[in-house]
């Protein structure tokens, strides 16, 4: 069951991670695409690092298990850096609406991999229905029988599905690995990573940094893929991967096309049609159904019928104030 705290990471991920295609669009008039992402993952780094640096301590700083290593890599290699240069270079070859719908299979694709290699999380009947739900919203947000979604390229489509296949498979991977890092300090680690991914894809696709036109508007697109899709999207996306798990915390991705659009709107005047709206609802009706499916409802009526009472002088024993204190997946 989502408290406030998992709402809230799931907002700012929403947010920040929305308004990375319609940054990532206007930045890649002034950027070449992987140099573009580089750029985005240095600033996001240096960032990162003194934050950790003034916050966590050496012991909680250094990886110690295969796990922590195994954390980092799906983090550095594929949820951020691969799955990102993906990204900007598929928005080369097609809109941002199709960037962010290709992008919104994400949720879809996690439970394949989830079921694969993860033992402890599967996907019930009502989830499935809540993440169908959730498609055709995703679906209806983009309007698909409009000439920005059909005229697409496909080249464009089959990058950024990459894309969203290397970032579901990560999210998995770091579940997988159980690491006893914290999701800040893993990506602390992981943005350096993604960065040298970054510039080794950049200067073998023979880009150069002498055909970047700094002007104003590059520099607020570089800041804003940098600074908010970058650090702090990054920092509550792996936040709330931890404390829900891999197939609920992915369903971030099916909210991103509605921020986009919204963005789309507000910042490149681009209309919102009556689909659109109809969309929003179908998405946040999917995400009800989702969430409804993490409480069983019989065993929860059972349990208050049957529970002993407690005096009212009477603080809850010790065991249960610890249950309570510890229920859930660590996460900062």
């Amino acid at each position: 069951m989502m408290d406030r705290r998992t709402l809230s990471l799931f907002a700012l991920s929403s947010l920040f991670f929305g308004g990375t295609f319609v940054a990532a669009k206007a930045g890649l008039e002034y950027f070449p695409p992987l140099l573009f992402v580089a750029l985005r993952f240095d600033v996001a780094a240096v960032l990162m690092l003194a934050y950790v640096a003034t916050t966590f301590s050496r012991d909680e700083l250094v990886p110690t298990t295969r796990g922590d290593v195994a954390g980092i890599l799906a983090t550095g290699v594929l949820v951020i850096g691969l799955a990102n240069a993906l990204l900007f270079v598929g928005q080369q070859y097609a809109t941002s609406a199709v960037a962010a719908i290709v992008f919104s299979l994400n949720p879809i694709l996690t439970p394949v991999f989830a079921a694969a290699l993860l033992s402890d999380e599967r996907l019930s009947s009502r989830g499935v229905a809540g993440i169908g739900l959730g498609l055709v919203g995703v679906t209806l947000v983009v309007d698909p029988s409009s000439a920005t979604v059909l005229g697409g390229d496909a080249v464009g489509r089959a990058i950024l599905f990459a894309g969203a296949v290397s970032a579901a498979l990560g999210a998995v991977l770091i579940r997988r690995a159980d690491a006893t890092l914290s999701s800040t300090v893993r990506i602390a680690w992981g943005l350096p990573l993604a960065a040298l991914v970054s510039h080794v894809l950049s200067w073998s696709a023979g880009e150069s940094a002498s055909s970047i036109a700094w002007t104003t508007e590059a520099v607020v697109a570089l800041a804003y893929v940098s600074v908010f899709a970058g650090v702090i999207a990054y920092i509550a996306y792996f936040a709330l991967l931890d404390s829900t798990g891999a197939i609920r915390a992915n369903l971030v991705f099916y909210a991103v096309p509605a921020v986009s659009t919204v963005g789309g709107w507000a910042v490149l005047d681009e209309s919102i049609s009556g689909s659109a709206i109809v969309g929003f609802l179908a998405i946040f009706a999917g995400f009800a159904i989702v969430g409804s499916g993490s409480i069983d409802v019989r065993s929860t009526v059972s349990s208050i019928r049957t529970r002993p009472s407690i005096p009212n002088d009477q603080p809850p024993a010790t065991d249960e104030r610890n249950a309570r204190k510890h229920r859930g997946h660590r996460s900062d």
